[in-house]
């Protein structure tokens, strides 16, 4: 990256260095086409939500910009960071799965590392450490939130997004998820949020286009 020449070179460092500043938002997604689309092929949906967010994430670059060995710059994509929950301690797991740009692939990485590594308890599932261009998200399906905002306590090295969904709920016939995205204002505004989430719903309205 061109930090020199970057576009958003006071931003940063106004969002970094005077003010630092990150922003949440929090909109209701109708899910109802890929709910039901993936119930028509015996799929589940969280890996569909992963991969969706994950594909747009990929279209997008100010998502994706990090620190490495003190120079900014940005990944070509972002694997998704999620956690296993454990039914039997109540407990969770980190686990990653490998972002592919065709669903079935991404599915089918989705299904293994289940298949492999969902019932190993402790911080880490799956043995390997989330790789560097890996992003946070999750589902809270116990929740029905209108809002919802990540606090972190420690330095970061990359401005990658937080996404989170909640609990999903009818109404006129329709089911709905609430999604939640946080963001670093050093790399984000209000309209690259925005873009975002308008290209969620309409991915999420049209399961056709990616699945």
């Amino acid at each position: 990256m061109d930090f020199d020449n970057w576009d958003r070179k006071q931003y940063f460092y106004y969002f970094t260095k005077m003010l630092p500043t990150g922003f949440s938002i929090s909109v209701e997604a109708d899910i109802t086409n890929t709910y039901n689309m993936m119930k028509k092929q015996n799929k589940k949906f969280f890996p569909a939500y992963l991969y969706l967010a994950s594909k747009l994430i990929a279209e997008q670059q100010e998502f994706r910009i990090s620190k490495l060995n003190e120079q900014l710059g940005y990944y070509e994509i972002l694997h998704p960071s999620y956690a296993c929950f454990h039914q039997d301690d109540k407990t969770m797991s980190n686990m990653w799965t490998e972002y592919d740009p065709n669903f079935e692939v991404f599915y089918h990485n989705y299904m293994e590392d289940q298949d492999k590594y969902a019932d190993n308890h402790g911080i880490l599932a799956k043995p390997d450490t989330p790789p560097q261009n890996s992003f946070m998200i999750g589902m809270l399906p116990w929740i029905k939130f209108t809002s919802y905002t990540p606090v972190p306590y420690a330095d970061i090295n990359n401005y990658f997004p937080v996404i989170q969904a909640g609990q999903f709920f009818d109404r006129e016939g329709k089911k709905f998820m609430p999604l939640s995205i946080t963001v670093h204002h050093a790399v984000a505004d209000g309209y690259h949020v925005g873009l975002f989430l308008e290209k969620f719903k309409t991915g999420i309205a049209d399961p056709e286009s990616w699945a």
